[in-house]
């Protein structure tokens, strides 16, 4: 599956943006992925394919939603509130079999977008 990811930006702090992974094929969970500069990447939210249960990092649990259209190919993110510690490269990627315990593990996840960079002045 082929994922492209978009919607970054330059905006200030406490203002809002979608993100938005596009897939080429049904039946994956999505998940979004964070890195900014000097740290690891980090899991941020997640779609299951099956039942569509969403899963978040603490750090963005109130502020951000991720969902995903009817035809089940676009996976949006729904930012909210945004801090200057949000800044980061957001990668969103994909798999058809990943368990609950490896969502948040990069290596889980076999295919890959690029990233779009988000930047959240104070």
């Amino acid at each position: 599956v082929q994922l492209q990811a978009s919607g970054g930006g330059l905006v200030q702090a406490g203002d809002s943006l979608r993100l938005s992974c596009a897939a080429s094929a049904r039946g994956y969970t999505v998940v979004w992925f964070r890195q900014a500069p000097g740290k690891e990447r980090e899991f941020v939210a997640g779609i299951r394919w099956n039942g569509g249960t969403t899963h978040y990092a603490d750090s963005v649990k109130v502020r951000f939603t991720i969902s995903r259209d009817n035809a089940k190919t676009t996976v949006y993110l729904q930012m909210n509130s945004l801090k200057p510690e949000d800044t980061a490269v957001y990668y969103c990627a994909a798999s058809s079999r990943v368990i609950l315990s490896s969502l948040g593990i990069p290596s889980s996840y076999a295919y890959w977008g690029k990233g779009t960079q988000v930047t959240v002045s104070s």
